[in-house]
């Protein structure tokens, strides 16, 4: 089936809605049209001048940058400068843009998870939690089909509390109802009233997710007419999705070992931390890309380390006074593990719906800096 851009666009939403950026940022489409086709696409870090060449070579119809191109309004697009004349060359090619930022950041399996399960930290949490608004669905649901509702409300994002998932409450009893004219029960005869034992499944959801966890319970349950409640809660409820993450390592590293460890699993040609040597590190908190300032937050939850890139010198002052081991791993080094792993995502969803799109890794794309020794 042919893939257009907004096919693309809505695949990485499932994973990293736009609901989850932050005020400032400015995911989503920065260029080109939606509507038009798409056979392959290049994923990379940021939309430059090297990348729009490879694009360009390598036949691409779509770019899927993590940094948006467009981070403030532009006020003119001049040819003779470096931005117009990029912008102005992706047009002429038929190149479109898309960014997934913050929000790729902040979802559960973006850029921190995938970071924090490269660091092998165990009972990862969310390091600076998002504020969501959350709904309680509460569904009738016959007893030979609660595994496949709660199966499928599950997936689509129900049910998360935490670092817990599938989170569901059922309760058995009788459910009525008499069928009339011109109905199509899937239990009974028209006319006449039923008495079904019946389990009353219920959950949480993310407003920003109802529709979709509510599509995939009408399309499991087998009634006809399904009788189903959404609820607001005013209670708070600890989100899955957010800034940075809080883990603990398998088993206590010293300082100096635990930055060998940072380098090696990122494939760092330098990095730079600060804090004793000797130090024992079990607790590890971690933040892709520029993060630094999360480091209270890190101190607050008892970090040994905090593992981060672009920090500052008065940053890594104060951290250090603070009794806080840093390491600072760059902002490429830090961002970069989420590529490989949403390309295999967007194959994967791709194959699922019957989608025949191209995704490829940039090649040409690198750490801007240099390191010398």
């Amino acid at each position: 089936m042919a893939v257009t851009g907004a096919d693309i666009a809505a695949i990485i939403e499932e994973m990293a809605p736009l609901e989850l950026a932050e005020p400032w940022d400015n995911p989503g489409w920065q260029l080109g049209d939606p509507g038009a086709p798409v056979r392959r696409i290049l994923l990379c870090l940021d939309v430059n001048e090297a990348v729009c060449r490879e694009a360009l070579e390598r036949d691409v119809q779509l770019i899927v940058s993590h940094h948006p191109l467009f981070f403030k309004e532009f006020k003119q697009i001049r040819m003779d400068q470096a931005g117009g004349a990029l912008v102005t060359g992706l047009i002429r090619a038929g190149i479109s843009v898309y960014a997934a930022h913050t929000n790729l950041d902040r979802c559960r399996g973006g850029v921190n998870d995938v970071l924090a399960r490269r660091m092998q930290l165990e009972d990862v949490r969310v390091l600076s939690p998002g504020k969501e608004q959350y709904l309680k669905l509460v569904v009738f649901v016959p007893l030979d089909h609660v595994d496949a509702v709660r199966s499928a409300i599950g997936a689509a994002g129900a049910g998360w509390i935490g670092n817990y998932s599938d989170c569901t409450f059922g309760v058995e009893g009788t459910g009525t109802f008499k069928p009339l004219e011109g109905t199509n029960p899937y239990i009974g005869r028209q006319g006449r009233l039923e008495q079904v034992r019946e389990v009353r499944l219920e959950t949480i959801v993310p407003r920003r997710l109802v529709e979709r966890v509510v599509r995939a319970m009408l399309g499991a349950h087998p009634y006809e007419e399904v009788a189903y409640d959404l609820y607001p809660l005013a209670n708070q409820v600890t989100p899955s999705s957010g800034l940075g993450r809080m883990g603990v390592l398998p088993e206590s590293l010293l300082l100096e070992d635990f930055v060998i460890r940072v380098k090696e699993t990122l494939q760092l040609p330098a990095l730079r931390w600060g804090g004793e040597k000797g130090r024992p590190v079990k607790r590890v908190a971690l933040c892709g890309g520029s993060g630094g300032n999360l480091w209270p937050r890190a101190l607050a939850l008892n970090a040994d380390v905090f593992v981060t890139g672009d920090v500052g010198y008065h940053t890594a002052r104060d951290m250090l006074a603070a009794g806080l081991a840093f390491v600072d791993a760059g902002h490429f080094g830090t961002e970069r593990v989420i590529l490989p792993v949403l390309q295999e995502y967007l194959l994967q969803a791709c194959q699922e719906r019957g989608l025949a799109a191209e995704c490829l890794l940039s090649d040409v794309e690198g750490d801007p800096y240099f390191y010398s020794c």
